[in-house]
C-alpha cells in the first residue's frame, strides 16, 4: 500500500483518538471541580445529617429515581458493609406496597438532583406522616425535597460534565461521593474496625486480606517443640512426626528461644549430629508472628525470608501456634 494511502487511513484515527482523550480529560476536570466544590462547602448540615443517621435504631432507607436510584443502591451497599444497616427502596415500587419496608425506627436518605422527582412524593409524605427522619441530597435548595427534609444537603451549583449539559454526570459523581462521605463519617462515629469489616466481607479478596493468623494457624496440640538440652535424635523424630519441616526450641519459661529447620540440619551434618544437644544446632531468635496479626503479614515474612513455616507467639513470646505457607495459600491469602 502506498505511503500516501496509509497516511490518509491513519490520520483520521489519530485525530479521533486525540479528540476522545480531550473529551475524557474535560469530563474528569469538570467532575473533579465539582468534588472540590463539594468538599469546600461541607459544613454543619453534613454533621447534622450524620447525627440523624447515627441515631437511627433501624435502617437507613436510601431511595432515588433513575440515575439517582443507581447511585442510591451503591450508597446503601456501602453503608451496610461499613456498619450502618441500610437498604435501597425503589420509589416507584414504594408507591405500590413497598412503603411497608420503611418503619418508624428507620431513617430515609432521599436523592434527587432536581429535588422535585414525582416518584419520591409518596415516600416524602410517608416520612412526614410517621415522623421518620429524612435526609435529602439535592441541587435545589428550594425544591420539595429540600423543604420537606429534616436535613438538606445541597450540592454545589456546577455544570454537568456532559457537553450538552443534560446527562447526569458531575451531579451523580458528587452525590455518590457525598454518600461515601456519610458512610465513612458514620464508620468513624461507630468505631467500626477492620475485624468488623471482615465479618461483612467473608468472601473474596477483601475477606482473605483480613484473615488473622489465629484463624488459620495450627494450634498448640500440633506444635513441634523441644527443649535445648535434648539430643538432636529426638528433634529429628519431632520434625518428621509433625511435617512442618522444623521444630521449635523452648526455654525453661516456655518462650521460643530458637528453631531447628532442614537448613540447620544441612549446615551441621556430621557423624555426631544426632548426639549433639539441640541448643548447639538451633537458630536462635527465629522469625515469629503475633497471633493477632493478619495472615497477610505472616505470608510477607515467609516470602521475604524464604521460609515455609512461622511460629505464632503470644505477648510473652510463648508459641501458641504454627503457620505454614500452604495454610495461607489455601485460605486465599496472597
Amino acid at each position: 500500500m502506498p505511503d500516501t494511502e496509509r497516511t490518509a487511513d491513519t490520520e483520521p484515527m489519530a485525530d479521533a483518538t486525540r479528540r476522545a482523550i480531550a473529551a475524557g480529560e474535560q469530563t474528569l476536570a469538570l467532575e473533579a471541580a465539582g468534588l472540590e466544590a463539594l468538599r469546600a462547602g461541607l459544613g454543619v448540615e453534613f454533621g447534622r445529617a450524620v447525627d440523624r443517621l447515627h441515631a437511627t435504631t433501624g435502617r437507613v432507607i436510601v431511595t432515588g429515581m433513575g440515575k439517582s436510584g443507581h447511585v442510591g443502591a451503591k450508597i446503601a451497599a456501602t453503608l451496610a458493609s461499613t456498619g450502618t444497616p441500610a437498604q435501597f427502596v425503589h420509589p416507584a415500587e414504594a408507591s405500590h406496597g413497598d412503603l411497608g419496608m420503611i418503619t418508624r425506627s428507620d431513617a430515609v436518605l432521599a436523592l434527587s438532583n432536581s429535588g422535585a422527582t414525582p416518584e419520591l412524593s409518596d415516600i416524602l409524605a410517608h416520612t412526614r406522616r410517621f415522623a421518620i427522619p429524612l435526609v435529602g441530597i439535592t441541587a435545589r435548595a428550594g425544591s420539595p425535597l429540600a423543604e420537606a427534609a429534616d436535613v438538606a444537603l445541597i450540592l454545589p451549583a456546577v455544570p454537568e460534565a456532559c457537553p450538552l449539559r443534560l446527562a447526569p454526570t458531575t451531579s451523580t459523581t458528587m452525590t455518590l461521593a457525598l454518600g461515601d462521605a456519610l458512610a465513612m463519617a458514620l464508620l468513624d462515629r461507630r468505631g467500626f474496625t477492620a475485624e468488623d469489616f471482615r465479618v461483612f466481607h467473608p468472601g473474596g479478596k477483601l475477606g482473605a486480606r483480613l484473615i488473622k493468623v489465629a484463624d488459620i494457624m495450627h494450634g498448640p496440640e500440633a506444635l513441634p517443640l523441644i527443649t535445648p538440652d535434648r539430643p538432636m535424635s529426638e528433634a529429628l523424630i519431632e520434625i518428621s512426626a509433625r511435617s512442618f519441616g522444623c521444630v521449635g526450641v523452648v526455654d525453661g519459661q516456655g518462650r521460643l528461644a530458637g528453631i531447628v529447620t532442614d537448613g540447620d540440619l544441612r549446615r551441621h551434618m556430621g557423624p555426631d549430629l544426632t548426639a549433639r544437644p539441640v541448643g548447639e544446632v538451633m537458630t536462635a531468635d527465629p522469625k515469629t508472628i503475633r497471633v493477632r496479626a493478619l495472615a497477610a503479614e505472616a505470608l510477607a515474612i515467609m516470602n521475604d525470608f524464604k521460609i515455609t513455616a512461622l511460629f505464632a507467639v503470644d505477648d510473652e513470646g510463648r508459641p501458641a501456634g504454627i503457620l505454614h505457607v500452604h495454610d495461607c495459600l489455601r485460605a486465599g491469602v496472597a
